[in-house]
């Protein structure tokens, strides 16, 4: 007679969960979030998903027009609107990402009360949400940039998977951080908006490096002006997208390749900052929604 054993999985108090690992384990849980946010999210509307490329096309220009012609950028940056909008691009996905994250247990509170699912899901999903809502913004991007004459390299492709990662991790430490505070003080969705709007002048964006570093000269100010992930981000991208074309007064930032190292430091650090916090305060998600 032989005796079959079974192994027992190790048991766990209710509601204790393992943080963003369990994310990666019910990663079925994670597609059908972002699922039916991406389905819902232009549910009635008429255009669509052609939203998604009307609302930062509109930014662009309205920017290109009040930067690019009446100020004249244009004449002296090459490649304007290449250089506006791959700056621009990274700027949205941020502020998307970062916005949608904060208000993530809020908008899911019915959900939550209800049954435990690892509350980091919410989050996360909202940053992959904002990941899908980017990429025909990297089309756009990608097909003005080859109708310039850009060209095929490896570096450039690295450079532009670089900043959307330093982003993507960014953002999802943030929305978790901002997701987690905003649900016993819903004063942190009203920061958040004013950092997104505020995102866009922090970094290289409408203008170019240099001016900052004309301004506060490049000592410490400017470091810690360059290791900002986002500012890391949109240099990456305008080094992938813009600089290949060797535009008039083209420039990245000098120290790019140790400052995007930094960024992206910086974001996962961010990242196990929010899971912290997160799993502090998630206990209390139920009763104070």
């Amino acid at each position: 007679m032989t005796t079959e054993t079974t192994s027992v999985p190790a048991l766990r108090a209710p509601g204790a969960g393992l943080g963003l690992l369990d994310v990666f384990r019910r990663r079925h849980l994670l597609a059908l979030l972002v699922r039916k946010e991406v389905q819902i999210r232009y549910r009635g509307s008429i255009l669509g998903w052609l939203w998604s490329y009307v609302k930062p096309l509109t930014q662009f220009a309205v920017f290109f027009v009040a930067l690019g012609i009446v100020l004249r950028q244009g004449e002296t940056i090459g490649y304007y609107a290449l250089y506006l909008l791959s700056g621009m691009m990274i700027v949205t996905f941020f502020t998307e990402a970062f916005q949608n994250g904060t208000r993530s247990i809020i908008d899911n509170s019915a959900l939550i009360k209800k049954i435990f699912i690892p509350r980091e899901l919410f989050p996360v999903a909202s940053t992959l949400v904002a990941v899908v809502n980017t990429l025909p913004q990297v089309v756009v991007v990608f097909v003005i940039a080859l109708i310039s004459g850009w060209q095929f390299s490896l570096g450039a492709v690295a450079a532009i998977l670089l900043s959307l990662l330093i982003i993507t991790v960014f953002a999802t430490g943030l929305g978790m951080l901002f997701g987690a505070v905003n649900v016993a003080f819903r004063d942190a969705q009203s920061f958040v908006e004013i950092i997104g709007m505020c995102a866009v002048w922090a970094s290289p964006v409408l203008y170019q490096w240099h001016l900052v570093a004309d301004r506060v000269g490049e000592g410490a100010l400017f470091t810690l002006y360059s290791i900002n992930p986002i500012t890391a981000a949109v240099e990456l991208s305008h080094a992938g997208f813009w600089m290949p074309l060797h535009p008039k007064n083209g420039l990245v930032l000098p120290n790019l390749v140790p400052a995007s190292l930094a960024g992206l430091a910086i974001a996962f650090a961010t990242l196990l900052l929010g899971q912290f916090v997160f799993r502090r305060l998630e206990g209390r998600f139920a009763q104070d929604l």
